[in-house]
């Protein structure tokens, strides 16, 4: 007998893992301020400054260019105001970045995506061209997700840093969804191995590696002065104000950590499993032909409202989304399948995203109950069948 439900929306936000609770633990007992000159806020100075130098280091960056933030959000506006706007910069941003970035800088011009969902390199030089040969002034700033929340799709990142160094362009990278599910080939991590990331920003977001909530940070190229957004004390060297939260990012630290000794490849083959059963039932997996997050499923059952879904599902005692976890709680539709092209099925998605922890038997019970579910809907003649646009053999990319 299950005891509550199963939480099957990892993307929204991580269960909080074992070593992220004992490092915060470590951090609350503190007292002093880490601006503080006397002895205790030097304790705590230095332990805000090991979890710094840990997090930069896990990204192959100097510890003074690890600005510390409330969370992804605020690590992506500070990237867009700082490294964009205050220099006077024109901003180009994927069609299906995060509201984050989206709803931030709703004059950016929109990079087109393919059917997968994946950068159109072309449109993107385009554009850079455009842009490079409209005037004297800095290039463009272009912010790309290194995967996105809802499909999972990772960025072609080598090849968009490759056109940003070309072009004299500054590239953003909301990290924020792969940073804590890195697999040792994923595009993400070749990137960062092989130097080409090394002139971009990184956003980062602690809850969505395991750690806590409300806290993140903005990981530099270089140590150097940002315009900040909350000029406050002049904490964070004076790129933002505030007294730094130093449980959450101990915490932050621990997590990221932990969450680089895991093997993704489990959670990976579970995902697969579980999308043969979903298509099985009718669905059609959205982003199939590219490379993805080993967690994440984006499923569209043609014909089903997405509230529908989760209703349903809700119902039976599963916790799944239809996008985003950032839309006080309203289910509409998808923008990131709309860029994708996929029309009217932008409101028939479902996001499945795999928890850490997640136990092999609740991706099987949840197989199980997605397949009930869908039968159920089939009889009552909601189901469509597929649309040609839909088509195409799935494939399972980690």
């Amino acid at each position: 007998m299950r005891e509550g439900p199963v939480y099957l929306d990892a993307n929204a936000t991580e269960p909080l893992r074992p070593a992220a609770r004992e490092a915060m633990l470590a951090g609350l007992e503190q007292t002093g301020n880490p601006a503080s000159v006397h002895a205790a806020g030097r304790k705590t100075r230095i332990m805000l400054e090991e979890a710094r130098r840990r997090i930069a280091a896990a990204f192959g960056r100097e510890a003074d260019g690890c600005v510390f933030t409330s969370g992804g959000t605020e690590a992506d506006t500070l990237a867009l105001h700082a490294l964009g706007r205050a220099e006077g910069r024109c901003i180009l941003v994927g069609a299906t970045e995060h509201d984050a970035i989206r709803r931030a800088v709703p004059e950016a011009g929109l990079i087109p995506v393919d059917g997968q969902g994946v950068i159109d390199r072309a449109a993107l030089e385009a554009m850079l061209v455009a842009h490079g040969a409209a005037g004297d002034g800095p290039g463009p700033l272009v912010c790309i997700m290194a995967a996105n929340n809802e499909t999972g799709v990772h960025a072609p990142l080598r090849d968009v840093a490759a056109l940003c160094r070309q072009h004299g362009a500054f590239l953003h990278v909301d990290a924020v969804q792969a940073a804590g599910r890195m697999q040792e080939q994923d595009e993400f991590s070749l990137a960062l191995k092989d130097g080409s990331l090394a002139g971009a920003s990184l956003a980062l977001s602690a809850h969505k590696m395991g750690g806590p909530k409300g806290a993140g940070a903005l990981l530099l190229p270089e140590d150097r002065p940002l315009a900040p957004l909350l000029p406050g004390g002049g904490q964070e060297r004076g790129r933002r104000g505030g007294t730094p939260a130093l449980a959450s990012h101990m915490g932050m630290a621990a997590a990221l950590e932990d969450s680089r000794m895991q093997d993704w490849s489990v959670l990976a083959a579970l995902r697969d499993e579980l999308e043969a059963v979903m298509v099985e039932a009718g669905v059609i997996i959205m982003g199939h032909g590219a490379a993805r997050l080993p967690n994440t499923v984006s499923a569209v059952l043609p014909g089903v409202a997405a509230q529908m879904q989760l209703m349903a599902l809700d119902i039976e005692g599963y916790c799944v989304s239809a996008g985003s976890a950032c839309s006080s709680g309203k289910v509409a539709r998808s923008h990131v399948l709309e860029a994708m092209g996929q029309g009217e099925a932008a409101g028939q998605a479902i996001r499945v995203s795999l928890p850490w922890n997640v136990r092999a038997g609740d991706v099987r019970s949840f197989g199980r109950a997605y397949g009930l579910m869908a039968r159920r809907f089939a009889e009552r003649g909601l189901l469509k069948r597929p649309t040609p646009m839909w088509g195409g053999p799935v494939t399972h990319e980690g």
